[in-house]
């Protein structure tokens, strides 16, 4: 190695002292370098250009072997090397950060994927404690029981997650050992547990005792929701957080990740919840209508909402984007998407189609859990909801915001915009108006609805 050379990697390994890479993860850093100038075949990486680095970072993403926590080490060692030693014109303003947030691979447990093996394989899945794992698999026949009756019924996979790591800790805090055990009298022990010991919120208890009333009910056959008797937690009366116009639009220009920012804006603009929009596909999108339709929304329902006129070019160009990702996806030999439900055996070409491709997809591919096959899932959600808490910080919106504060927004702004309640409600895809009704109240009450006598 020449002394040039030696320097170089002296500098690059002081940078990454400044980045805060730990001991261990500094020489896979200049591993990762090391493989990107190979590949660059002795161009000088003063020549390398965005689009060079989007490229490598796009194949790169299609390695079977390419864990998301490895996929980020590598865009992290790229950008020390262009942002700190190279420094490149585009280095700065290229979206770093977008690569590595929007990288991050599905778990097993996630909604989008969970229900695609059989029931035993998921009942044992990492979700959980030791403890619950180690139930779940000790009373097997029982969670099989409990899976069964819930897919019967097609409730979500959340409350399948849900009702099952409720049965678990009631068994484990109860000490069952068979069904016999299984009465009223232990169940309302753990409720109040719940509420005086653990000090839960009134829809947490609720939550189990739904879980362990539908178990006894509908797999023991017992009757026991009459004999149930216990202390509950109380239920606090709590208005959304609601943003004003000003704020939404300090919230948004702060996202500095495009595609983040997109989706707050689908949020904010058409009511969506978040789980909602990061599943959208390209063919969910209307242009000659003007309009999203939103499939398998809370309540395994579909409902229409409107496509804000300021998102459709921008909304064009992701398509685009999407597009481009999914041809050099097919060359590869890759392509495959997830598909809901029973269609991938109704159609067996359609996991390939553009149309059915997420609309936000994730930066890298990964193998399914469950089928291995190489798919590009959509983005996960948690990353999105960092960058909207980070940018809310970051503008002084002195509020709790959550991604769900947009949703709460774009009803409260309809109705002030004189919107009927009916309307609002539709476009929620709320099955009973009441719920929609919380929104009449954050308009009337306190110093919306009341002028302060010191104004007087």
């Amino acid at each position: 190695m020449t002394d040039s050379v030696s320097r170089f990697w002296d500098k690059y390994i002081e940078k990454t002292i400044l980045y805060k890479v730990s001991e261990d993860s500094r020489r896979w850093y200049v591993k990762h370098v090391e493989f990107f100038i190979k590949t660059r075949n002795g161009v000088r990486l003063a020549s390398v250009s965005a689009s060079d680095v989007e490229t490598y970072l796009e194949v790169i993403g299609r390695k079977r072997y390419m864990v998301d926590w490895k996929f980020r080490q590598v865009v992290n060692a790229l950008r020390i090397l262009f942002c700190e030693l190279i420094n490149p014109p585009w280095a700065k303003d290229f979206n770093w950060q977008m690569w590595m947030d929007n990288s991050r691979d599905l778990p097993e447990d996630h909604a989008t994927i969970a229900r695609t093996s059989s029931i035993t394989h998921d009942i044992r899945t990492k979700r959980g404690g030791e403890k619950l794992r180690a139930c779940r698999q000790a009373f097997s026949a029982l969670f099989v029981n409990l899976t069964k009756e819930i897919r019967l019924r097609a409730y979500s996979i959340r409350t399948e997650q849900a009702y099952s790591d409720w049965l678990a800790r009631f068994i484990i805090f109860s000490d069952i050992k068979t069904t016999d055990d299984f009465t009223a009298e232990k169940i309302s022990l753990f409720l109040e547990h719940l509420a005086v010991n653990r000090h839960v919120a009134a829809s947490t208890q609720n939550q189990a005792l739904n879980a362990l009333v539908f178990y006894s009910t509908q797999v023991l056959k017992l009757e026991v929701e009459d004999k149930i008797v216990f202390h509950r937690a109380k239920r606090p009366k709590r208005l959304p957080v609601v943003l004003s116009r000003k704020e939404v639009n300090r919230l948004l220009d702060g996202l500095t990740n495009t595609l983040h920012k997109l989706i707050a804006s689908l949020m904010y603009g058409a009511g969506l919840r978040l789980m909602e929009c990061v599943r959208l596909r390209v063919l969910d999108v209307d242009f000659e209508f003007m309009q999203i339709t939103v499939r398998e929304g809370k309540g395994k329902k579909d409902r229409v909402v409107p496509l804000p006129e300021t998102l459709v070019s921008t909304l064009q160009e992701q398509i685009q984007r999407v597009s481009s990702l999914h041809g050099k996806d097919i060359e590869a030999g890759f392509g495959e998407v997830k598909l809901p439900g029973a269609l991938a055996r109704k159609y067996k070409s359609a996991a390939k189609e553009l149309r059915w491709q997420f609309l936000f997809p994730s930066m890298k591919l990964s193998s399914d859990p469950q089928s291995g096959k190489v798919m590009r899932h959509h983005l996960h959600e948690s990353s999105v909801q960092k960058s909207i808490k980070k940018s809310a910080n970051g503008n002084q919106i002195n509020k709790k915001v959550s991604s769900h504060s947009l949703r709460h927004s774009f009803a409260t702004h309809l109705l002030e915009n004189g919107y009927d309640i009916r309307t609002v409600q539709e476009l929620l895809g709320h099955a009973d108006v009441s719920t929609t009704m919380i929104y009449t109240h954050v308009l009337n009450r306190g110093g919306r609805g009341v002028k302060s006598p010191l104004d007087v």
